[in-house]
């Protein structure tokens, strides 16, 4: 069996967000979805979760949620099949009302490539690519 990862990241807006994130390429799963929170599927191993910013609290005791519009409370890395479907998911974000940067790690892009995405609400990830042999 391989593990799954499930992100879970806060949100204002689940329906904004669900949008958002259908348009770089996630497909919601209505069975784990519901009005206070969205499965938006990748692959069969890596999803994010959607929840509206009450759900989200009751999974964090005496901790607040992060202002990840200026602070970082996680940065997800998730390979894709090529540098050009990183770039595909980024400029999908720009189009629909997120943003993302570029990294200089000194690294060539054809050993590896990735870009700094965030979302409606600054959650930030990062599409990369890299050959495996």
């Amino acid at each position: 069996m391989s593990t799954m990862v499930f992100v879970n990241y806060p949100v204002k807006d689940v329906q904004a967000s669900t949008v958002f994130y259908e348009k770089l390429g996630f497909k919601k799963n209505e069975n784990f979805s519901n009005e206070r929170s969205s499965s938006m599927v990748w692959d069969d191993t890596f999803w994010i979760m959607l929840l509206e910013y009450d759900f989200y609290n009751l999974f964090l005791k005496n901790k607040k949620i992060a202002d990840t519009k200026s602070q970082s409370g996680t940065l997800t890395a998730f390979s894709v099949e090529s540098a050009d479907a990183v770039r595909k998911i980024a400029e999908a974000a720009k189009a629909n009302g997120g943003d993302y940067f570029s990294v200089d790690m000194g690294i060539p892009e054809d050993q590896m490539f990735s870009l700094e995405v965030t979302d409606l609400d600054g959650n930030q990830f990062e599409p990369v690519w890299m050959p495996i042999s």
